[in-house]
């Protein structure tokens, strides 16, 4: 389970629109061949279909699709927008922190968004997210929560 990996993580990402930031997200996963190209279109496609239900949070965002839908192994990415993006909810957008969240299995699934809850649950955390100027930064963050 590769779980928010440095290579998982891109920091002051310029993107135009929701739908850039989801491939973003789903980019990183793709470059480590965790998942399919299949899989990014089918979460810009839940998008906009469903809207921005996995707006989650104020500023945070966790576009995901099903298994099926080209996972590889489960994982979970970070983007960290360098300007906010409205994705359309009204109590969240604008989002700047972007998970992208594959997994193989319902029961990944679970672990892996009990995982993130645990980190985000935490504002000071969601904090130091945004604030953040390196991956290492970042990395400092998660691994306080393990």
């Amino acid at each position: 389970m590769n779980f928010l990996e440095k290579n998982l993580i891109k920091l002051g990402v310029e993107v135009n629109n929701a739908e850039e930031a989801i491939a973003s997200a789903g980019q990183l996963l793709l470059d480590e061949e965790l998942i399919e190209p299949s899989y990014i279109e089918a979460m810009k496609q839940a998008y906009q279909k469903n809207g921005p239900y996995f707006v989650l949070a104020p500023q945070i965002a966790i576009p995901h699709a099903r298994p099926e839908d080209g996972v590889n192994e489960a994982a979970v990415s970070l983007v960290q927008l360098k300007e906010p993006i409205s994705f359309g909810h009204t109590i969240n957008d604008p989002v700047r922190l972007v998970f992208g969240l594959g997994a193989a299995s319902s029961s990944d699934h679970l672990t892996l968004l009990r995982r993130l809850t645990t980190l985000l649950n935490d504002t000071s955390n969601i904090d130091q997210l945004l604030q953040a100027t390196t991956v290492d930064d970042i990395k400092k963050v998660i691994e306080m929560e393990r």
